[in-house]
């Protein structure tokens, strides 16, 4: 009998030890009682996603406050910072009709955005030719530079065939610069751009147990993040409307999607700034340094480099010095952090 006691008693102390195990390394779980409590949405069960990649919870509603992301903004117009601009002459006057039947199928030479624009009979101002307005004069430009290099010669010589395509179309005489003045002002822009182009990105890991998919979701959307359009993102919006989300947060897109993502683990998500694209009123490092550990704090975790390496204070405020300079070495090629021109450029 006391053998069979003893034996009872080992068989249940390893069924607890096993039970206990499995709840501490299985992935933390979002809190169903905060979205109940605060009458929203935010994750009543670990979120899958539907048909269109859209994030939803339990009966279909969305799995986040349906906090839309800034939408795009109309395209900038053509700048001879940053553009080859080709001038258009006219006799006369054009319809925006006949102009946007002219038009070149593609808005692109090679990887360079192109664009085509008119001044407007009434109004005086450049715009993208509209329908049923007059134009006394029209302007081709090609972007000099963006991410993907700086423009060359084969991606000039398409934009003049396009070009001079139009302008044959409506009657216009147009007055290219010559090629290699060009291709070299885009090359000086190119280097400019490469020498001063920073994107940052901190890792914040898991120091014990993982983290679900809703886990990180609902501590995410407490400091102010939404769902982006792919599984796995999400995005902290700018205080202006239709401009780019100030941060980034990523996690493996697979353990979004999974069949019961309550089951992914995650150990790992990357917090970036893309520091071009934002306003530096917006204190966009100073942002990513708070939430980096805010969530640290919240989620058990530590924020790292890519390379695994905890960030200490000093290197931070080394990071943010830096940038300082930065900012100021593009505010005075007048392509300041945020703006459309440096936004184009560093896009």
């Amino acid at each position: 009998m006391s053998l069979a006691i003893a034996g009872a008693v080992v068989l249940l102390a390893i069924i607890g030890h096993s039970a206990w195990t499995n709840r501490r390394n299985s992935p933390k779980q979002a809190d169903p009682t905060e979205a109940a409590e605060s009458g929203d949405s935010v994750v009543r069960q670990e979120p899958g996603f539907d048909g269109s990649g859209r994030l939803e919870g339990d009966g279909g509603e969305p799995a986040l406050e349906s906090m839309a992301l800034p939408t795009p903004e109309r395209r900038p117009g053509l700048d001879a910072l940053i553009d080859s601009i080709v001038p258009m002459a006219l006799d006369g006057v054009v319809s925006g009709d006949a102009a946007l039947a002219a038009m070149p199928p593609t808005r692109r030479a090679g990887s360079k955005p192109f664009a085509i624009e008119g001044r407007n009979d009434a109004t005086g101002q450049w715009e993208t030719p509209v329908a049923g307005q007059r134009y006394r004069a029209f302007q081709a430009g090609v972007q000099l530079a963006n991410r993907t290099g700086a423009l060359n010669d084969i991606e000039y010589s398409e934009f003049v065939v396009k070009a001079q395509a139009f302008a044959d179309t409506v009657n216009a005489a147009a007055d290219f610069p010559d090629m290699r003045d060009e291709v070299a002002r885009a090359r000086e822009l190119d280097q400019f751009a490469s020498d001063h182009d920073a994107q940052l990105a901190f890792v914040l890991r898991a120091r014990g147990a993982a983290w679900s998919p809703g886990y990180i979701q609902q501590n995410a959307a407490r400091l102010g993040f939404v769902a982006g359009t792919i599984p796995g993102r999400m995005a902290l919006p700018a205080s202006t409307p239709g401009m780019p989300a100030i941060l980034s947060l990523a996690f493996d897109t697979q353990a979004a999607q999974a069949d019961d993502p309550a089951q992914s683990a995650i150990r790992e998500l990357a917090l970036s700034l893309d520091v071009s694209q934002v306003l530096r009123s917006e204190q966009p490092f100073m942002r990513l340094r708070e939430v980096g550990l805010l969530l640290a704090a919240s989620m058990d975790g530590v924020v790292t480099d890519q390379n695994g390496q905890p960030l200490r204070e000093e290197s931070l405020d080394s990071i943010g010095l830096d940038l300082e300079k930065l900012y100021d070495t593009l505010d005075g090629r007048d392509l300041s952090a945020g703006s459309i021109q440096a936004r184009r450029l560093f896009g």
